[in-house]
């Protein structure tokens, strides 16, 4: 059976087992960034970036992450325009959310419009460095993405 892909929170939460850690990922054209949740889905935090070359490499770093963490589900950031239409950027991250499938994990696309300007936005108000921003912009921006996607999944109705 193919690993599921939504956008619907319950229906990714009836395809993960009671609990466990799950990866949001931020995919740009140049880097992924990687956050990480507890099992228990309270708070997510910045794991890592992963520079982008050819996907086989990208999948491979993946399911290394996926392994190392003993990750249940995956979350990734869909780049939807404004008013919540596709934009080609968006096509590009569903083409790259099916490609995940031989992770064989249940993936959540997870509107991610205004999380990259969020997290800049905050790291500019506590004086970051420019250099330092761009180190850590696209791990915190998954973070941002994973916490909004555990914040719906903790106020779905019914056992968690």
């Amino acid at each position: 059976m193919a690993a599921l892909i939504t956008t619907a929170a319950g229906e990714f939460a009836a395809a993960l087992p009671s609990g466990g850690k799950l990866v949001g990922l931020d995919v740009g054209t140049k880097t992924i960034g990687l956050a990480i949740c507890d099992a228990g889905w309270h708070f997510a935090g910045p794991a890592e970036t992963i520079r982008r070359t050819k996907f086989t490499k990208d999948l491979e770093a993946l399911q290394a992450f996926a392994a190392r963490e003993h990750v249940a589900g995956l979350v990734v950031g869909l780049p939807l325009n404004m008013d919540g239409s596709d934009s080609p950027r968006t096509q590009s991250v569903r083409a790259f959310a099916r490609n995940l499938a031989p992770l064989g994990l249940p993936l959540l696309l997870w509107d991610e419009r205004w999380s990259t300007q969020a997290v800049e936005r905050a790291m500019i108000d506590a004086d970051v460095s420019r250099a330092r921003r761009t180190e850590k912009i696209d791990a915190l921006a998954a973070a941002h993405i994973l916490q909004g996607a555990i914040d719906a999944l903790a106020n779905l109705p019914g056992p968690q």
